[in-house]
């Protein structure tokens, strides 16, 4: 290892101690925690720095460091996320309004391939269902979908029949809604036909934007994302739908399948047993398994087996989708499962 990876894993580590004594210690000051571990200057500012860019404290006026739970830096780093892809979407198409005006004629008469990255500000309402249907038809593998809030009566059959289409072609239908849609008795309904057709659903407190994505090649979604009338992004080229798909699946692990409460998927973690809990608090915080290991005082076999059990206890597909449903359950502060939505 060379100093620098060395020096860098150190910081984290210490930069996690301080972390976990400000938790457990409400009331005490970041000053008195660094002073506790004997943290020199530059340490004290390397963890500064560290806890901060990860949002885990927050500073106000008067430069005091608040805490912020686990759960809630994950949804600012989130929103964080979604501003930097919204951000490179409108460079990318500035970029592309500007190429076309001064070298469309020359691209449209064949002179060079075309451009990997295609986007297009879409107004017309009526073009947009034309997308989608076209997007029906023609789809290969997979087809993404966020709603941020109820499908309009009008447009539920036609849904429907997107979905038997799609289905009849053996391709993937995910779709991801608000978690208070399931209080609409017309939702309820639409949400239960779409199941029947086979189409994969989850529920989440936070859905970010409407959108749409296919074969990783075709993206539609708002040009405001808290104006759902707002005019409509059309983006094909897998150069930005794969951030898209990024975000999605982020936001997909961290939700609740249709037709389970939250939290209600795996165990509740209470089968775990203190070294599975050592385990999984080591993972949630960025550590390696080899460290862990070392930690534990057992093998990397041993290791792989404690985590692959946390999995299992908490039904997770992934050690990722363990650390969100591990924080979502209140096991990494000590805490019980959260209440409600």
């Amino acid at each position: 290892m060379s100093r620098n990876a060395a020096v860098s894993r150190a910081g984290s580590e210490q930069a996690l101690a301080v972390y976990q004594e400000l938790r457990t210690r409400p009331g005490t000051t970041f000053d008195q925690v660094a002073d506790g571990l004997q943290l020199s200057a530059e340490e004290r500012e390397r963890c500064r720095e560290e806890l901060a860019a990860l949002g885990l404290t927050t500073a106000d006026r008067s430069g005091a460091r608040t805490v912020v739970d686990p759960d809630v830096a994950l949804l600012r780093l989130l929103r964080r996320e979604r501003d930097r892809l919204q951000e490179r979407l409108a460079a990318t198409s500035r970029a592309h309004t500007a190429l076309e005006s001064l070298a469309g004629p020359f691209l449209r008469a064949g002179a060079t391939p075309r451009s990997e990255v295609e986007v297009e500000i879409v107004t017309d309402p009526q073009r947009v269902l034309r997308e989608l249907t076209e997007l029906t038809e023609s789809v290969r593998t997979a087809v993404h979908v966020m709603h941020t809030g109820s499908v309009r009566r009008e447009d539920m059959a036609a849904e429907l029949d997107r979905d038997r289409c799609r289905a009849a072609r053996g391709v993937r239908v995910r779709a991801m809604y608000s978690r208070r849609v399931g209080t609409v008795p017309e939702m309820t309904q639409h949400l239960a036909d779409r199941a029947a057709l086979g189409v994969e659903l989850r529920l989440s407190p936070v859905v970010p934007m409407n959108m749409v994505l296919a074969d990783e090649n075709f993206a539609l979604l708002p040009t405001d994302p808290h104006d759902p009338d707002s005019p409509t992004i059309l983006a094909r080229g897998p150069g930005l739908v794969r951030s898209y798909l990024a975000l999605y699946e982020y936001c997909w692990q961290a939700a609740s399948r249709y037709g389970e409460e939250p939290g209600e998927s795996g165990g509740d973690g209470d089968g775990l047993s203190d070294q599975q809990r050592a385990a999984l608090h080591m993972l949630a915080s960025g550590i390696k398994d080899e460290q862990i290991a070392r930690s534990l005082g057992v093998s990397l076999r041993t290791v792989s087996r404690l985590l692959s059990e946390v999995m299992q206890e908490l039904g997770a597909a992934s050690r990722f989708e363990a650390g969100v449903k591990a924080a979502r359950l209140g096991l990494l502060d000590g805490e019980g499962p959260e209440q409600g939505a």
